[in-house]
This record gives C-alpha cells, sequence and structure tokens, in this order.
C-alpha cells in the first residue's frame, strides 16, 4: 500500500527545525482526520447537554493522551518479556503499533473524570460518542490498511491484498494477506447502521453506546482469527488473544449494565 503518501521540499526558512524533505504519513493524516470528523459529530450530538467547542477540545486532547498511554501499555504487556530484555525497543517503536482496547480502557474513565468536573451528563455524552467513535476507529483503520500495520494473516484466497512497499509494517510483504482492517470498518459500519436504527426508539440513556460496545467486540472476537501481525499476546494455552478476553468481557459487562438500566426504567 502507501505507507508515505508523498514528500515534499522543506521551506528554507523552516530547514532549521525539519529535515531537507517532509513526509505525510497515510496513518497519521487519516487519523487526524477521523479525530475531526468525530469531534464534528460528537459535538452536534451532545450541545444539547451542554457540551462547548472548548470543552470538548480539552476533552479530546486528555483523550488523546490517555489514548496513547493506554494503546502504548498493552502492546507492551502483549509480549513483556520482549520489552523487558531489551528496552531501548520501547523508544523505537513509540510511533507505532498500539492496541484499541488498551485506548479504551484508558479513554473511558479520563472522560468520566473530565465530564464530572464539567458536571456534564456523563451516560448522555457517551451515546454522543457512541455516533463518532465508529467514524474514529474507521478512519484509524483506513490508515492501517494503507501503513499495512492489523493486518491479517496470508490468504489463499480473493480477498487478499499484497504489501510491497519496502516501507510497509506488513510482514510478510509480497504475498496476500486478510485486510483485516477492512474488517474492522466493515463492524463500525453495521455499528453505526444499528446505532442510527435504535436512536429512534431509544428506552435508556447510555443504549447507544453499549450497543457499540458489544457489536464491536463481537466483531473483534472474529476478526482476531484473521489477524496476522505482530504477536497478538495470548492467554489459556495460546487459545484466547488478550483482545478476545478483553472483548468477551466487555460484552459481558455490556449486557449486565444493559440489563440493569432496562429494569431502572421499568420500575
Amino acid at each position: 500500500m502507501f505507507p508515505v503518501l508523498f514528500k515534499f521540499k522543506t521551506p528554507d526558512f523552516l530547514t532549521f527545525l525539519f529535515p531537507e524533505y517532509i513526509s505525510v504519513y497515510s496513518y497519521g493524516l487519516f487519523i487526524g482526520l477521523g479525530t475531526i470528523c468525530c469531534y464534528l459529530i460528537v459535538l452536534k450530538k451532545t450541545k444539547s447537554i451542554g457540551i462547548t467547542y472548548d470543552n470538548l477540545s480539552d476533552l479530546f486532547i486528555l483523550s488523546f493522551i490517555a489514548a496513547f498511554v493506554g494503546g502504548k501499555l498493552l502492546f507492551y504487556l502483549e509480549d513483556p518479556v520482549k520489552y523487558f530484555e531489551k528496552p531501548s525497543l520501547m523508544l523505537k517503536n513509540i510511533g507505532s503499533g498500539f492496541v484499541f482496547y488498551g485506548s479504551l480502557i484508558f479513554v473511558i474513565p479520563t472522560i468520566i473524570f473530565k465530564l464530572s468536573k464539567l458536571k456534564i451528563p456523563i451516560i448522555k455524552f457517551f451515546d454522543g460518542l457512541a455516533w463518532g467513535a465508529p467514524v474514529l476507529h474507521s478512519f484509524g483503520r483506513i490508515g492501517c490498511l494503507m501503513a499495512g500495520c492489523c493486518h491479517g494473516k496470508v490468504c489463499n484466497n480473493f480477498l487478499g491484498i499484497i504489501y510491497s512497499h519496502p516501507h510497509s509494517a506488513a510482514f510478510p510483504k509480497n504475498v496476500p494477506l486478510y485486510p483485516t482492517q477492512l474488517f474492522d470498518i466493515a463492524v463500525n459500519l453495521v455499528s453505526l447502521t444499528v446505532i442510527f436504527y435504535y436512536s429512534k426508539k431509544q428506552k435508556f440513556d447510555g443504549q447507544l453506546f453499549l450497543i457499540y460496545i458489544i457489536i464491536y467486540a463481537i466483531g473483534r472476537i472474529i476478526i482476531e482469527n484473521y489477524r496476522g501481525d505482530e504477536s497478538r499476546g495470548f492467554l489459556f494455552n495460546d487459545t484466547v488473544s488478550y483482545s478476545q478476553f478483553i472483548a468477551l468481557l466487555l460484552i459481558i459487562v455490556s449486557i449486565v449494565i444493559w440489563n440493569l438500566r432496562l429494569k431502572q426504567t421499568k420500575s
């Protein structure tokens, strides 16, 4: 694919800050585009509960930091011995290699903490986030597809895509691999479709966010079987990946919360 979209010569007045040529990387570009889209969607969906440009901007900055830390931490924990024996690898891989669920687990409490200080309805905000999160995630997966990360196993059917660019993160190169990034995007589109349907008949606050969590978790459990990038980290005699285990826990917790919220609305 295209890990580097294009390069351009650095203007003379910026040469003291940047190298001779500046590269525009597809992964970073699509993350940026996804963040902008997510911001605008969430702003529109949460204005009625008191969200403003300023406090949403602050929240996004804090969430970005939390997502970076959580995503990297779980990535390192997938193979802790490797990074313990050679700590320099942590700095070498600082800009690549993130685990979505690590980011999610850190972002949720960050949002709760910030919204509680702002005295903004937390559960209603998460329903607004349910519209933007799949969009951001899908843009991120387009970036992954272009960069070659988060790819699938070797594929022997028509679904396979080939990475040949020398800077691609995919391994092995020049052989067909499952496009698991596209599988993720498909799951997010399903999530948005179901959210749109339920938004017209929502029974309790928080239902839309729970739908997003449950649908993506089910999809992730399935998609993990096709992932073929760097060691996923496994549990229970290598039968379940970390992400599958976390997804299963999130499904259980979400179903419990769903039933509790449903009972509260009926009482």
